[in-house]
């Protein structure tokens, strides 16, 4: 076994997994009157599923950093042997899923000295530059290998060497071993579980994780986007937003006609995550109540006669919705890092599904967003919110603000953000943003909102964009926030007041989203790297405002790193103390 040295000393490994530095998300316990109302066919597929998930976990740490599994089996070896460095490094470990993540005021945490993160993560050979993978791409299209250079550049790949060449290996054919455990688990699960079309979708998946073929992934993810009415959640995330290398090509002139003359797109590789939950019923009924107004909204949407939308402004909206009481997040989705994901819609547009007719859904995390401390939340308003605009701000508006962003990432163009490279999550995300802010005053005139409910979405949007640090231009999520804010700052959104408080001027919040919605749009349709780039750019500025509040936030809150709490969980798999 490899011996590894500690990056973070024992002084720093105390600081950051004390409470007060450690949010804690708590998921289900083990007595939760959810799991206890569930028929008992449903409790023994929930511990199926758990076993895929975690499984599942297993496979995306070696697509992240090729060092985290021998990492994780030093740390327990060292733990048996009562080496106190190592049980807090596993804490951190566990909590960000890897070796390397960065922490809530995006700086880089290493937990071992001399494991860099690399610009293809797990995903690429780790001593691969990013100009020796265009260069070898080159000389293999020029050698005629041009299939070849197709399965390297798929988003399903591992990619390895083979002699002065490179090669893609499906993840499937990679990992088969491990994705079969994960397909027993599902078959299990779909013997027991309640719900005749929940076990339909399981069967399509753990098909598709028996043979490397994106066809049977495309007819998993059509079911799973259909699935409304079910007791059990079960999802296997797949999300592009790690893989920085693939990006890169885009950059290459030479490279990208060349590929572009044999039309093959580079997307980025996927990350797998595993999402486990019991469906909140009355949750969910209220998400639903948007999707009527769905089609008004793809209607609404700048340059609409430009590109083909998910959701289509003339048939039903093809989108579920779901809110789940959350029992397991295993890797990409579980990962604290920053921060954690609220809410998902996907399919992603890259996805083969949606070209088969396929719909998407949105799955909603209701113990993520639950505010634990709601005094640390007053404390909050009162440092950087002005006193007279604290009666509009409410946590829920929150949510609401995620139900908009996630249904706005059906809206708009469905495909070519590939050629936007590095910043194409950045800008798909601020699409997103700006597509549930921009349509709040049409939503409060169709009845979907009350005046109130526009004010206090307005207000806790903007006041929520504030961060506590500057983030670095990989955070696709964080970036985008800082772009709002001085977009926002520059037309007159908000003003920061002599007293150095949030003071959001609400009428002119929806017209300042519009404008940057369309200016996003327009940027998305012409697939333009450059204009992207330098729109970003343009836009990523941290002012001395931002530089203000964040001073404040981070005397409100001391927190550094995140972790999730999954009693119910551990109980299934065995692992409780």
């Amino acid at each position: 076994m490899t011996n590894y040295e500690f990056n973070l000393s024992m002084q720093e490994l105390e600081k950051r997994t004390n409470k007060d530095y450690l949010i804690t998300k708590k998921f289900l316990k083990a007595d939760a009157p959810e799991y206890l109302a569930l028929a008992e066919g449903d409790k023994i597929a929930l511990r199926h599923l758990c076993k895929a998930a975690d499984i599942l976990e297993k496979i995306n740490m070696q697509i992240d950093n090729k060092h985290n599994l021998p990492v994780k089996a030093f740390l327990e070896e060292e733990i048996k042997k009562g080496n106190k460095q190592a049980k807090l490094t596993k804490i951190l470990f566990e909590a960000q899923k890897g070796v390397n993540a960065v922490d809530t005021m995006s700086n880089p945490i290493y937990l071992i000295k001399g494991i860099e993160t690399k610009l293809g993560k797990g995903v690429y050979p780790e001593d691969l530059s990013k100009e020796e993978f265009h260069s070898v791409l080159l000389r293999m299209l020029k050698d005629g290998k041009i299939d070849e250079v197709r399965g390297i550049l798929t988003q399903r790949s591992m990619v390895v060497r083979a002699a002065e060449d490179l090669a893609g290996i499906d993840y499937v054919d990679y990992f088969s071993e491990d994705f079969a455990k994960m397909a027993d688990e599902l078959e299990q699960a779909a013997k027991t579980s309640t719900n005749a079309d929940f076990n339909e979708y399981l069967k399509l998946q753990a098909k598709a994780l028996r043979t490397a073929d994106p066809m049977l992934d495309a007819y998993a993810d059509k079911k799973w986007a259909t699935l409304q009415d079910t007791p059990l959640e079960f999802t296997i995330t797949r999300e592009n937003y790690e893989d920085e290398m693939t990006g890169t090509i885009v950059e290459n002139e030479e490279l990208s006609a060349e590929l572009k003359k044999y039309g093959i797109t580079p997307i980025p590789k996927d990350f797998l995550g595993g999402r486990v939950g019991i469906i909140n019923k009355e949750g969910t009924e209220a998400l639903m109540a948007i999707k009527k107004y769905l089609p008004t909204l793809a209607d609404n949407m700048p340059y609409k006669d430009e590109y083909t939308q998910t959701i289509s402004a003339d048939s039903d909206a093809q989108q579920t919705m779901v809110d789940v009481d959350m029992v397991m997040a295993s890797g990409d989705v579980g990962e604290y890092r920053g921060g954690i994901t609220l809410a998902e819609n996907l399919p992603n547009s890259d996805k083969l599904s949606l070209t088969i007719g396929g719909g998407r859904r949105n799955v909603y995390h209701r113990q993520i967003r639950f505010i634990s401390d709601k005094k640390k939340l007053q404390e909050r308003l009162d440092a950087i919110l002005d006193k007279e605009q604290h009666k509009y701000y409410l946590d829920e508006a929150d949510h609401w603000f995620t139900i908009g962003h996630e249904n706005a990432h059906s809206l708009g163009p469905k495909e070519g953000s590939e050629k936007l490279g590095k910043y194409r999550n950045i800008i798909e995300e601020n699409k997103a943003d700006m597509g549930s802010l921009a349509f709040v005053d049409l939503l409060t005139e169709l009845g979907m909102y009350t005046p109130e409910q526009r004010l206090q979405i307005i207000v806790t949007t903007v006041t929520d964009n504030f961060l506590k640090s500057k983030p670095v231009l990989s955070q696709a999520h964080r970036v985008r926030t800082v772009m709002q804010n001085k977009y926002f700052a520059d037309r007159g959104g908000y003003e920061i007041t002599k007293e150095g408080k949030i003071k959001v001027n609400i009428d002119k919040v929806v017209p300042i989203a519009k404008e940057m919605l369309s200016e996003i749009v327009r940027i998305q349709i012409d697939g333009d790297f450059n204009k992207a780039e330098k729109y970003v750019l343009d836009n990523f500025v941290w002012t001395d405002n931002m530089e203000l509040i964040a001073q404040k936030l981070q005397k409100v809150s001391k927190a550094l790193n995140g972790t999730l709490e999954t009693e119910l969980a551990d109980k299934l798999l065995g692992k409780q103390n």
